[in-house]
């Protein structure tokens, strides 16, 4: 067999790997899609027919849900507000808490009073939580803004910075602004229309009432 079509066998296989390995839904879906399609490649290459048709209804399979996954009519969204002293917000920050100190280092866990914190109901699952407090100029610093894992494919941050959610409707408070955190943080934060400022990521919050 030719070297070249066994590295594309190699490269398949390791995506699949990879994709199985992932813990975010749309992640698995994706490096799903990338293998099924390099396996499909390697099928005809090598002239397995089976292997390459086979590949292509897998390649579909993870299209089609991946549309489902970016499709916002699916899903139900709703907020939940929980006190600072909450039991099950105090749960949930110790279980998640490597997570958090991975991606938001700057979060402080020690509850205060004046955190407005609310937890996001994605199917009736609390799938987010969104921590922030009112500061002295209006603003609304965002002190933590974390999905887990199974959920991070955007959906949650789009309905938090929508007009739907209504955590924003304070017409006295135009912007938002966080730490940057890691640097995945950092791009979660620009997908959702936040532009650096300083040593902030500020966003303009006229524009989802």
């Amino acid at each position: 067999m030719n070297t070249w079509f066994e590295v594309v066998g190699y490269i398949a296989s390791g995506l699949i790997v990879l994709s199985i390995t992932r813990t975010s839904l749309i992640k698995l879906r994706l490096f799903g899609l990338a293998g099924s399609i390099t396996f499909t490649t390697y099928g005809f290459l090598i002239g397995a027919v089976p292997i390459a048709l086979v590949n292509i209804i897998i390649t579909g399979i993870h299209v089609y849900f991946l549309w489902s996954l970016r499709s916002p009519n699916k899903e139900f969204f709703q907020l939940l507000a929980v006190s600072h002293d909450s039991k099950y917000l105090a749960y949930f920050l110790d279980f998640h808490r490597d997570e958090i100190e991975r991606y938001q280092p700057e979060f402080d866990p020690t509850p205060a009073e004046d955190w407005v914190a609310s937890f996001v109901l994605r199917d009736t699952i609390p799938a987010g939580l969104f921590i922030g407090r009112k500061c002295e100029d209006e603003s609304v610093e965002v002190l933590l803004d974390f999905a887990i894992p199974q959920y991070r494919d955007f959906q949650i941050g789009r309905f938090l910075f929508s007009d739907s959610s209504g955590l924003f409707a304070d017409s006295r408070c135009d912007k938002a602004w966080s730490n940057p955190g890691a640097r995945e943080h950092v791009a979660y934060l620009e997908k959702m229309g936040f532009v650096r400022s300083g040593d902030v990521y500020v966003k303009n919050l006229v524009a989802v009432r």
